[in-house]
């Protein structure tokens, strides 16, 4: 079993996989709140801990991930209101969307997926818990109900993960102001209603729980106090997850730390600023999907250390259209893995032979090996996906060269048997590697239809009326009229339409 070694933002270091049951890696993450559609931070933050989950299983480490849906919220009773629906039937659609966008992108699903509505009752016993222990306070309100406040001066560790001082927070802008608290410092874990508003019943009256206190004990239900890895986005580094460690560890005194990890992912930049919905720069997962396919999306994701800011170019296209270049430049790579797939799948299919293969085919042999556990090694080492979607590429391009030698050499039929049995090993370890990477999951003849007809919609095109155009230039080329054979295929060209001669006809293709 590999080492998986990750950085750490709590110590901020190195940190060393392992379970810390000797049996299954715990990993909780901290998934959307949803009151809309999902955004490319979602996005990039379930990919990100996908490539963890995926690699760790794949080193042969057991794994056991929750990702929750946080489906109580102000956010989702504002927007419900906007639209004139009941507050739980917004968040599930909007859970639907997010599920069904998230595994579009390849990401498996969680082994559990808890919400908050379902899980009031543990977030009652953590409150009282918290309130026996000294480290929460209750707060009487009009119409018979009390708010729960945490008490953050009552927790000696609180700004350890974000390496905060108390005295600093003071005057900090996130800082909640309240006459009803004790200390401006103090978060709620209860937030009273009245009994008309959104809410449910509980020991302190009807109202709704705080943000915080849902991972807690949603994280405690499924993985116990200590477990392995905390992750999330590195904007809920402060407040969210330095207010979950202050109430678990507070809750579980003398029990050691919360987590035994944390990992957070870095933003998503729009045209060099952080995306935001206040400056108009918003771009949703549908944004992507409908001018980009899945797997360039998620290949697009991978090109940046998951620490990192990602940076999100647009681009005006024709008839207004808002195009990614990024994300078009990973189609690409997609496409050049997809058709690599492809030539590898058929000359494997033509069989291969005994004896000692050509030196050539031996050592290109070894350059694929090289690359498949450079590619993994990369990945040992906090994820670094950039640097294994660039073996991944190698592997590729070492394929291409020694079928393009044996296309060279199809005379030598020894070469030929070699090059078979090489381009079968190879095309394993491509997809062995992007599997890792939740890549290339498509077959290549779905992936191959679906691009094509999702470009030539994007440009108002059928493969109908491409066929009339090549048909019309073929004529004119029978009757040698070049110029407007020349003309129709620059036409087609500047549409994005690639024609290929050959002796059986010309085909096309669509870029990105």
């Amino acid at each position: 079993m590999s080492p998986v070694r990750v950085y750490d933002t709590l110590t901020r270091q190195s940190h060393t996989v392992s379970a810390r049951d000797g049996q299954s890696v715990t990993v909780y993450c901290c998934g959307p709140t949803v009151y809309d559609v999902p955004h490319a931070g979602h996005a990039r933050s379930a990919v990100a801990f996908d490539i963890l989950v995926r690699h760790l299983r794949a080193r042969g480490h057991a794994v056991k991930y929750v990702r929750n849906v946080t489906d109580i919220d102000d956010k989702i009773l504002t927007r419900a209101r906007e639209r004139g629906e009941p507050p739980l039937e917004l968040s599930r659609r909007m859970t639907t969307v997010y599920q069904d966008q998230i595994a579009a992108v390849g990401c498996t699903a969680p082994d559990v997926e808890p919400r908050v509505s379902d899980h009031l009752p543990e977030i009652f016993a953590l409150i009282e818990r918290l309130i026996e222990q000294g480290a929460a306070y209750t707060v009487d309100m009009p119409g018979d109900t009390r708010d729960v406040y945490f008490s953050v001066r009552k927790f000696q560790g609180y700004g350890k993960l974000s390496r905060r001082r108390i005295d600093e927070l003071i005057a900090g802008a996130r800082v909640e102001k309240d006459e009803t608290k004790q200390d401006p410092l103090d978060f709620a874990l209860w937030k009273g209603a009245p009994e008309a508003e959104w809410g449910w019943q509980s020991p302190w009256g009807h109202g709704r729980p705080g943000w915080h206190i849902e991972c807690s004990a949603m994280s405690a239900k499924y993985l116990g106090h200590g477990f392995d890895i905390h992750a999330g986005g590195m904007d809920l580094i402060f407040p969210h997850h330095e207010n979950e460690i202050a109430q678990s560890e507070a809750a579980h005194p003398g029990e050691g730390d919360f987590a035994r990890c944390w990992m957070h992912n870095g933003f998503v930049n729009v045209d060099k600023e952080k995306m935001s919905k206040s400056l108009g720069n918003f771009v949703t997962v549908s944004d992507v999907l409908e001018r980009n396919d899945p797997e360039a999306f998620r290949w697009f994701l991978l090109t940046v250390h998951y620490r990192g800011p990602i940076q999100f170019e647009t681009a005006q296209a024709d008839a207004g259209r808002v195009t990614f270049p990024g994300v078009d430049e990973a189609e690409r790579r997609v496409d050049y893995m997809m058709q690599t797939l492809l030539r590898l799948d058929r000359a494997a299919a033509e069989g291969g032979g005994g004896g000692a293969p050509p030196a050539e085919v031996q050592r290109a042999t070894a350059a694929v090996s090289a690359s498949r556990e450079a590619a993994l090694a990369a990945l040992d080492d906090d994820l670094n996906t950039p640097v294994a979607l660039a073996e991944l590429g190698e592997i590729a391009k070492v394929g291409n060269e020694l079928l393009d030698l044996a296309l060279r050499r199809r005379k030598d039929a020894a070469f030929a048997a070699a090059a078979a049995g090489f381009a079968a090993k190879t095309a394993s370890s491509l997809r062995e590697v992007a599997a890792v990477l939740g890549l290339l999951r498509a077959t290549t003849a779905e992936y191959l239809v679906r691009t094509r007809e999702r470009r030539l919609r994007l440009r108002g095109l059928s493969a109908d009326t491409l066929d009339e155009a090549i048909a019309e230039r073929f004529a004119a080329r029978q009757r040698k009229d070049f110029v407007r054979a020349d003309a129709l295929r620059d036409e087609l060209s500047a549409q994005g339409i690639v024609l290929r001669d050959g002796p059986e006809g010309t085909e096309w293709s669509v870029e990105p």
